[in-house]
């Protein structure tokens, strides 16, 4: 979001989340205290309104909340159970995540991830609903407590939060229980919710849209404004299928020009301060160095990093897929080979600097993957030893939410201590926005507005590649030199897409012209387009599922992966009850009352249907 400042964590409102914190922030919520009982001796007053508040936003990323299925990019449920990525690492580290990525979402393993998520989600509910609880006590006992700015100001940020992570759990489960400050307790139908669950999210999206102002409060980067939850709200409208209602919001915050594209795509994803929250950002995670176990850093991402051989030390996750390297073929006009080519997902083997020298590459690709052979930002070549199992994960390395070497973003604290970092992680950005507005515009006919949005992203796109990002460190300049010698004194990261330095990839992006463009073209280039450009970002697979292609793609997908990446050869065949993630078992447990006169039990929570 766009403000002058950083927003931070002030010492006085950290001790009061660690306060609050002892108070809900453990146990499932079904049997945790009332919604809002608070240590009212400490919160009651304005600076613990405040306090709770910003305790709420902590929750956007995974906060050290149980297993990694928390994480605010959702690369677990997003990413891993999409063409876009495999789990990666090695079989034996975190199998959960495996069941979930071969669609097997009723092993144990499987359904604690599932419970983590929703713990993950409702805590944070619970978290928004405790603000506007005792802030009403604290207006209750001194009306003039806080000024009427103030209370517009924290209701409207509350009930974004509220919607925002309501939506998360819609995302995933869609029949779920919709909690407000009015409830009293925690036992309420999912079944058949769906429609009302989003209904309600748009409501309290309405609400903080008519509370909060167009900059942030106390100009501090990372609160919700009027026009995040605008932008927010059209979001909801897609996935809802209005898009009637989605063109009309939409239109209105490409018009009010709060947010643009980033001049090129290398400051989307960076760890220099100068890049972090500009034009682009409308939600992120602020991470930040202030926990001394790295809990408030990027802890959510910290399994994604190249494992032991390279600088990072540890994970190896997330790794992209052969499939999603193969999509950013382009063919000699610049264009995506996968619109024009059936066989564009023909290539088997490793994509290395050596293979791409001589192919048309969407530049994008070697922001989002490490390839063996291309300069890794600026830490030295991508190499072989830094993939943790070769023949399980494949040799594509994640690379977007990674921090430079030279942008000082690392935390150095924590487990595994390189893998922390105060880089922001992208919850939706402009470009994520923009291509929801020109899938609005293609349904509703206006295909050279869509093929307008479509082509200014990919003019964006097209600006910079990954340049030789030479080292400081001695040994890995000396890698990269050994291929490049060209590299010599060139610490450039990003360089033009034409540089002459670049040894590693023939890198082209094109225009899509006016003929031919009717709507069914028009429909798939906008799909591709939001491939890539958000690849790996979390969103692959929720789209897929939104619009109903999900059993066909993935279906497909996982019988050629399965010879590439013989581990996914047990994978379930994706059918309609994949259509939603299964309620989590313990949470249908815990929602179980007992009549006392006749011992007759009931489930309040409903499991979803096929699981």
């Amino acid at each position: 979001m766009k403000a002058l400042n950083r927003f931070r964590l002030p010492s006085t409102w950290a001790l009061l989340i660690l306060v609050a914190g002892a108070t809900y922030g453990c146990g499932d919520f079904l049997v945790a205290n009332p919604q809002g009982s608070l240590d009212e001796g400490t919160l009651a007053n304005e600076a613990g309104v405040e306090g709770n508040l910003i305790a709420t936003y902590r929750m956007l990323d995974h906060a050290g909340w149980g297993a990694w299925g928390s994480a605010a990019s959702n690369w677990v449920w997003g990413s891993a159970t999409s063409d876009d990525a495999y789990k990666g690492s090695e079989a034996s580290d975190q199998p959960p995540i495996t069941d979930i990525e071969m669609y097997l979402w009723s092993t144990g393993g499987a359904d604690d991830y599932l419970n983590d998520k929703w713990r993950h989600t409702y805590e944070a509910v619970v978290r928004a609903n405790a603000t506007l609880k005792l802030m009403a006590k604290v207006l209750e006992e001194d009306p003039e407590a806080i000024s009427q700015a103030n209370q517009d100001g924290i209701r409207g940020e509350a009930l974004f939060l509220r919607a925002h992570f309501h939506f998360e759990a819609w995302r995933i489960w869609e029949n779920i229980p919709y909690f407000t400050e009015a409830d009293t307790g925690f036992y309420k139908p999912n079944d058949g919710q769906s429609a009302a669950s989003l209904q309600a999210v748009l409501a309290d999206l309405n609400e903080a849209i008519s509370l909060l102002e167009d900059s942030p409060r106390f100009g501090e980067v990372g609160r919700a404004t009027r026009w995040t939850a605008e932008a927010y709200k059209g979001r909801v409208q897609i996935y809802a299928g209005d898009y009637p209602g989605a063109l009309t919001t939409l239109r209105a915050v490409r018009a009010s020009n709060t947010y643009a594209l980033e001049p090129n795509f290398f400051q989307i994803w960076s760890g220099f301060s100068e890049y972090q929250n500009g034009p682009e950002t409308i939600l992120a995670y602020q991470a930040h160095h202030g926990e001394p176990g790295g809990n408030s850093a990027n802890y959510g991402e910290r399994l994604n990093f190249p494992h032991s051989g390279s600088p990072f030390g540890c994970c190896g996750f997330h790794q992209g897929s052969q499939n999603m390297v193969n999509v950013y073929q382009v063919d000699a006009n610049g264009l995506p080979l996968s619109l024009t080519d059936l066989n564009w997902n023909a290539r088997d083997a490793n994509l290395d600097a050596t293979a791409s020298a001589t192919m048309l590459l969407d530049p994008r690709l070697d922001w989002t993957v490490g390839r063996d052979g291309v300069p890794f930002k600026d830490w030295g070549p991508h190499e072989p030893g830094w993939i943790r199992a070769l023949a399980y994960g494949g040799p594509y390395s994640p690379k977007r939410a990674i921090y430079e070497d030279a942008s000082g973003a690392v935390s150095n604290v924590g487990w595994v201590p390189t893998q922390t970092s105060n880089m922001n992680i992208h919850i939706y950005r402009y470009a994520d926005l923009l291509l929801l507005l020109a899938e609005a515009e293609v349904e509703a006919g206006d295909l050279n507005t869509a093929r307008t949005i479509v082509n200014e992203i990919r003019t964006r796109a097209g600006v910079v590649a990954q340049g030789c990002g030479l080292p400081p460190e001695v040994n890995r300049a000396n890698a990269l030199l050994a291929l490049y010698p060209q590299c010599a004194g060139d610490a450039r990261i990003a360089v033009p897409i034409d540089d002459p330095v670049i040894a590693w990839a023939d890198y082209e992006i094109g225009l899509y012209p006016a003929a031919g463009w009717d709507q069914a073209y028009a429909r798939e280039a906008v799909r591709t387009e939001r491939r890539l450009e958000l690849g790996m970002e979390g969103e692959r697979f929720f789209d897929l599922r939104r619009w109903g292609i999900a059993e066909t793609v993935l279906n497909a997908y996982i019988a050629a992966e399965q010879v590439r990446r013989p581990y996914l050869a047990p994978s379930a065949t994706f059918t309609g009850r994949h259509a939603l993630f299964p309620i989590p078992t313990v949470q249908i447990e815990l929602s179980r009352l007992t009549d006392p006169n006749t011992g007759v039990q009931t489930d309040i929570l409903t499991q979803n249907p096929g699981w």
